[in-house]
C-alpha cells in the first residue's frame, strides 16, 4: 500500500492554478535529492510517495506554508498512518517518518521556516530483518538452469554467474559498460549508490561465462544496434533492471526455487557464503559497496546461525 493513498495525491509541482508554498518546497527538496545528493530513481520515487500523502494531509487541514506546520499537525499525520486501519508495516512507517524529518530539516536549512516541528516525532521500532540466502545446493541448481548453448541461455548464465561471483546489485550489472569489465585481470568496475565506484574481482567460472557471452552472443545481438552496454536484451539494447529481474525469476522457477528468490537474493547469498568461508567483514563491506560496516554486520547473524547448525550437527555433546 502506497503512502500516496493515505490522504490524497497532490501533484508535487503545484496544486491547481494557485501555488502552494508547502508543495513548492517539497519540489525543491526533491530536486535537491536528485541533483545535489545524486539519489537513485528508486529512492526519489519512494520519497515522492511518502511526501505526497503527507502534503495531501496538510493541505486538507488548510496548511499551505512551511511555517504553518506545527508539532500537533505532524503528530496527527503520524497517528493516522500508524493506525491499524492504515495497514502500514513498521518499515514503511519508519521510511515515511524519516522522509518527513528530512523534508522539514531541508526547509529549515533553506530558511523556509523557523522551527522543525518533527523534533518530537517518535520513530517506530523496525524489527531486524535477516537477509535470506540460498544454500550452496540451491545456488548450483539456479546457475545450472540456463542449459544449452543458445544465445539466451549463454547470456542468462553470464548474468547469474556474475551476480553470484561479485555480489553486485542487479542495477549495477545492468548499468555496466563494456569498458567496465576486465577479463584479463578478472575484475570489474562497478558504479554503486551515490555514484561511488568500486572494483570487484570474480573467479574463473564467471570469467568463462563472460567470455562465452562476449565472444558468441553479444556481437550477434548488437549487430543492428551498436551500444556500449555490457548486458543487452535479445533486441540488442541495454537490458533494464526489471528485465534482468524477470530473467532471474524465470530461471529460479525452472530450478524449482522460485519462491525463495528475491531481486537481492544473489547479493545476500554472496555475502553470506563469503563470511561463512571466513572472509573478513571489512572486505565484504568493500565488495558490496556498503557505506557503513553496520549494514554489512547483519550478515554475521546469518553466519552465526550457520555456525550453530554445524556445531549442533557435528559436536558429540551438542545435544
Amino acid at each position: 500500500m502506497d503512502l500516496e493513498n493515505a490522504a490524497g495525491d497532490p501533484n508535487l509541482a503545484g496544486s491547481g492554478e494557485q501555488e502552494v508554498p508547502l508543495v513548492s518546497a517539497a519540489q525543491e527538496f526533491m530536486n535537491h535529492l536528485q541533483v545535489e545528493r545524486g539519489a537513485s530513481k528508486n529512492t526519489v520515487a519512494a520519497y515522492r510517495r511518502a511526501l505526497s500523502g503527507y502534503l495531501g494531509f496538510m493541505v486538507k487541514r488548510g496548511i499551505v506554508t512551511p511555517a504553518d506546520v506545527g508539532p500537533e499537525d505532524v503528530a496527527a499525520y503520524a497517528s493516522q498512518i500508524a493506525s491499524e486501519e492504515a495497514g502500514y508495516s513498521p518499515r514503511t512507517l519508519a521510511q515515511a517518518f524519516s522522509v518527513i524529518r528530512m523534508f522539514h530539516r531541508f526547509m529549515l536549512s533553506e530558511g523556509l521556516c523557523r522551527d522543525d516541528p518533527t523534533g518530537t516525532l517518535p520513530l517506530p521500532k523496525v524489527p531486524a530483518r535477516l537477509p535470506k540466502a540460498l544454500t550452496r545446493r540451491q545456488v548450483e541448481k539456479l546457475l545450472d538452469s540456463p542449459a544449452g548453448d543458445d544465445p539466451k541461455a549463454v547470456r542468462d548464465r553470464f548474468i547469474l554467474e556474475m551476480l553470484y561471483a561479485t555480489g553486485m546489485r542487479i542495477s549495477e550489472l545492468c548499468g555496466m559498460d563494456m569498458g567496465d569489465l576486465d577479463l584479463e585481470n578478472r575484475s570489474c568496475t562497478v558504479r554503486g549508490k551515490g555514484d561511488k565506484w568500486r572494483m570487484v574481482p570474480f573467479g574463473s567460472v564467471a570469467a568463462d561465462a563472460a567470455k562465452a557471452y562476449l565472444e558468441d552472443v553479444r556481437p550477434a545481438l548488437t549487430r543492428r544496434r551498436p551500444t556500449v552496454a555490457l548486458l543487452v536484451n535479445m533486441r540488442g539494447g541495454r537490458l533494464t533492471r526489471q528485465g534482468c529481474w524477470k530473467i532471474i525469476k524465470a530461471r529460479a522457477d525452472e530450478a524449482g526455487i522460485g519462491e525463495l528468490v528475491t531481486p537481492h537474493i544473489m547479493r545476500h547469498t554472496f555475502a553470506t557464503h563469503m563470511l561463512e568461508g571466513g572472509a573478513n567483514l571489512l572486505v565484504v563491506q568493500e565488495l558490496l559497496g556498503h557505506a557503513s560496516i553496520s549494514t554489512t554486520q547483519i550478515y554475521t547473524d546469518v553466519t552465526r546461525d550457520h555456525l550453530k547448525s554445524v556445531y549442533t550437527q557435528h559436536h558429540p555433546r551438542a545435544w
